[in-house]
């Protein structure tokens, strides 16, 4: 008789003499590898250009660039601010940097105004109307590194405190001092990297405090709350440097975000992997003596289970590089390697270590079989007793869905249902600097000139038109428009003479849902204009740009994102469950429940973060991001279980098979999920906002997931389809009892 292709593994890698083999290979790999190849915290990271170049904010920034560049670099903006008013000493002080700043420039420093000499009555022109607020810019390189840039703001910040005897930079807002506050591109580009970066430290040693804190809580065994960190450690090793040197190649763009994510994935998928197999070694390990028999048997009855799950989250993960959208297509490959080789890990060196350790992993509480307990207690004078039936929750559990499956059915349906009601009103933003702590220096002076300055003076929109030699008066119908402020004077294009640039500045918020929305009926109120005088296909002939037209834009494209990537990742796990479970039915009520589950997450996010956390809006990303990982890894969990109840499905009757499906399952499925929520909530630490929300509805998802839907909504919909639950396996696979 052929042997079971995951017996033969279990033997090849945790057998009496290769466990040893397997072990050192791993030891070998990760040493090496750190070694010769860069971690990829190492690497600098990449752009953060999401968008495609054909979208029209970014060929009118191209345009922008080519046409009516003035050369002037990158812009930090330095916004000076006193609660008062600003005082002659203050533009005295001004003055004071910047001729220090023309006379010594900082080393990627490409021009600066000349502020440093023009007359105080020139500087104060430029004060808000309040007399409270300046604005002024230094320009830096634009091929400079995020490292040099900081290094330069270090510098700067030195200079300052130097020429003005105290430190502006760490004058509160309520304060009457002089307040200096750094915005503007280069400064929220180094505040960005610097939350990211201190994030990495912060999210590792979390994750990690967490994930041991719960496994010895749950499992009391010290020793076996360590093995799987151990497990995920050993992984770490070889995917940080290889995703380095994959970066270093320039095959993948590293991307701090990411990199802060995946960690708390590869500790939050890496230990439900290793609790799958350690539960069951653990249940065999009370029928069979030898330590080695025992781990073949558990990697061969939940190994097919565990490369299923670990297989279904790679490629749902993968289908992130179909997206258009940047940051989307650079999570792809960091997430789907990491699962990849914690899946691996799990069904190699996990083995290996519990061979070693035997069954002291599970000390205080060690797993034996009948006859070792009897020896045992033979040896201390005493008369064996039997130990008491386990599970007595999860029977009750398994015994509920099997009997009153319809009240079970309708009561998780009506709570999803309601959480998942509350999705069409979600407010989102597509604002980065939104996602910033409120303290954070960008944030502070983008708010400062907010209040003092014109709301549209934040980020004018910027419309360009390819006039086709037409006479016409564009910036008289701009100004008409009620949402429009201002309209600067027509620029004309270096190269190209018909082409004009208008600067607008709305009357409104620019980065408003409602400013966002303008800009197809701007583009639509300009093309007609053209088209009025003459021009042909107008609509070819007009460009927006900006940050509310790249906000738009952004929108489009993370819109057009989910339209593709949903139904795609849908139909790949649908396939994967298909082929694996051999039942349509199955395969149709698994797919409905995860999908059902993660809008009741969405739900349940928003109302968290809206009314406990104060969220106006969510990030327009995190619907995707939850989206992959909550069907994704919801699906592990269908995985196991089911294909517990399909095993028992063998043996025994359908209710008693789901019944011990839920039985044999729910308390591994509870420790995972607990653990798999707690990593994710730890993101909701960070002073991010992007990643407090990925983690609270993640979370959310999971735990939906774990306490809902597998033990409750599955098992119940798997016991009202009765037989038809395995169609049409049962067709060609004769096996299953009547």
């Amino acid at each position: 008789m052929q042997k079971d292709p995951f017996e033969l593994w279990g033997s090849l890698v945790s057998g009496k003499k290769s466990h040893w083999i397997t072990l050192v290979v791993w030891v070998l790999l990760v040493t090496v590898l750190s070694f010769i190849w860069p971690q990829v915290n190492s690497i600098e990271n990449a752009s953060t250009n999401d968008l495609p170049k054909d979208m029209m904010s970014q060929q009118a920034n191209k345009l922008i660039d080519e046409e009516f560049a003035d050369d002037a670099g990158n812009p930090m903006l330095l916004v000076w601010h006193r609660n008062e008013k600003l005082k002659d000493e203050d533009f005295a002080a001004i003055q004071k940097v910047y001729k220090k700043l023309a006379d010594h420039p900082l080393s990627v420093q490409q021009s600066i105004p000349p502020l440093g000499t023009v007359p105080a009555q020139a500087l104060k022109a430029e004060v808000s109307e309040n007399g409270t607020t300046i604005v002024t810019p230094i320009f830096f390189d634009p091929d400079a590194p995020t490292d040099a840039l900081k290094k330069n703001v270090e510098s700067f910040q030195k200079l300052v405190t130097s020429e003005l005897g105290n430190n502006p930079f760490e004058e509160k807002l309520t304060n009457d001092n002089l307040q200096l506050r750094i915005s503007g591109p280069v400064g929220i580009q180094i505040d960005a990297v610097s939350l990211f970066s201190q994030a990495d430290v912060k999210l590792m040693i979390a994750t990690v405090l967490l994930v041991l804190v719960l496994l010895i809580l749950l499992y009391r065994s010290p020793l076996l709350a360590i093995i799987p960190l151990l497990v995920v450690g050993f992984a770490y090793g070889i995917i940080s440097p290889a995703l380095g040197f994959f970066a270093e190649q320039g095959w993948i763009s590293k991307d701090a975000q990411a990199v802060s994510i995946m960690t708390v994935l590869l500790f939050g998928a890496g230990t439900d992997y290793c609790l799958f197999l350690i539960s069951k070694y653990r249940e065999i390990l009370f029928e069979i003596e030898d330590r080695f028999t025992a781990m073949k048997r558990a990697v061969k009855e939940s190994g097919g289970a565990i490369a299923m799950s670990a297989l279904t989250v790679v490629i749902g993960l993968l289908t992130l590089s179909l997206a258009n959208y940047g940051s989307f297509q650079r999570f792809s490959i960091p997430f789907s390697f990491a699962v990849l080789l914690m899946g691996i890990a799990s069904l190699t060196v996990l083995p290996a270590i519990l061979v070693v350790i035997g069954r002291a992993a599970f000390y205080p509480f060690i797993p034996r079989t009948v006859e070792m307990e009897k020896e045992r207690a033979k040896k201390k004078g005493k008369s064996y007793k039997e130990s008491k039936p386990q599970h007595r929750f999860s029977r009750k559990i398994g015994d509920i869905v099997t009997r009153k499956p319809w009240r079970v059915i309708i009561t998780t349906i009506i709570i999803l249902g309601g959480l998942a009601a509350v999705v069409p009103k979600m407010q989102f933003t597509y604002d980065l600097l939104s996602s910033f702590p409120k303290d954070m220096a960008s944030r502070e002076g983008f708010k400062l000139i907010s209040d003092n300055f014109s709301p549209g003076e934040l980020a004018p929109v910027k419309v360009i038109v390819d006039t086709d030699n037409a006479k016409i008066d564009l910036q008289k119908e701009l100004e008409n428009l009620d949402y429009i402020n201002e309209v600067s004077k027509p620029i004309t294009g270096k190269k190209n003479n018909e082409l004009q640039l208008y600067e607008l500045y709305m009357s409104g918020n620019p980065y408003s849902t409602e400013a966002i929305a303008q800009i197809p009926e701007l583009k639509n109120h300009v093309a007609k204009v053209l088209g009025d005088a003459g021009v042909k296909k107008a609509n070819e002939h007009v460009w927006i740009g900006g940050e509310t037209a790249t906000q738009y834009d952004t929108n489009s494209t993370i819109e057009h994102d989910e339209s593709v990537i949903m139904p795609t990742m849908i139909a790949i796990i649908a396939l994967l469950l298909l082929v694996y479970l051999r039942s349509i039915t199955a395969t149709v009520y698994l797919i409905g429940t995860v999908v059902l589950s993660y809008f009741a997450a969405i739900g349940a996010g928003w109302l968290v973060l809206h009314y406990i956390f104060g969220a106006d809006a969510i990030q327009g990303s995190i619907p995707l991001y939850s989206f992959v990982f909550l069907v994704a890894l919801g699906e592990d969990y269908n995985i196991f279980m089911v294909s517990e109840i399909w095993k028992k499905r063998k043996t025994q009757d359908h209710l008693s098979s789901v019944a011990d499906g839920v039985v044999h399952t729910s308390s591994v499925i509870t420790s995972a999920g607990l653990i798999l929520a707690g990593t994710f909530a730890v993101l909701a630490t960070l002073p991010i906002q992007v990643l407090l929300q990925f983690g609270v509805v993640t979370a959310i998802g999971v735990l939906l997931d774990t306490f809902i839907v597998r033990p409750l909504l599955v098992p119940a919909l798997t016991t009202v389809t009765g037989k038809y639950a395995f169609w049409p396996g049962k067709l060609f696979r004769n096996k299953y009892k009547e």
